[in-house]
């Protein structure tokens, strides 16, 4: 599985922890059916899941005029997602990090979803 993919199911399956309040196991199972997860993809999932509070802490901090609660679980989800490969143990240039939850922003966000996940990861490297 390439990383784009696993980061695209990661995103499937945190977005369905988030709004339907499985636990990663089952979301993950879910979300791959009988595909095998990539060790990336699970690292990212269980990266995500038990440092959320911090990683939601970091993206709060840069928010201009904006809550963490009040965000669309879309970009919420984007926005842990590359926080955590940006902070964490993830072996991911930020750049690289950013441009793909962009990327994903416009497969799964609205029009201006890029533009904010943008906004708001490139304030977390300054």
């Amino acid at each position: 599985m390439k990383r784009r993919d696993a980061r695209e199911k990661a995103f499937q399956t945190l977005f369905s922890i988030d709004s339907q309040g499985f636990n990663p196991q089952d979301a993950l199972t879910q979300v791959l059916e009988d595909e095998e997860a990539s060790p990336f993809l699970s690292v990212l999932v269980q990266g995500v899941y038990d440092n959320h509070k911090e990683i939601d802490q970091k993206i709060t901090e840069n928010l201009e005029k904006w809550s963490i609660e009040r965000l669309p679980t879309v970009e919420k989800t984007l926005l842990r997602i590359a926080t955590y490969e940006m902070f964490y143990e993830v072996d991911t240039p930020i750049g690289v990090a950013i441009n793909e939850a962009v990327e994903l922003a416009h497969l799964y966000g609205d029009d201006k979803s890029g533009k904010f996940i943008n906004g708001v990861l490139s304030k977390m490297t300054h």
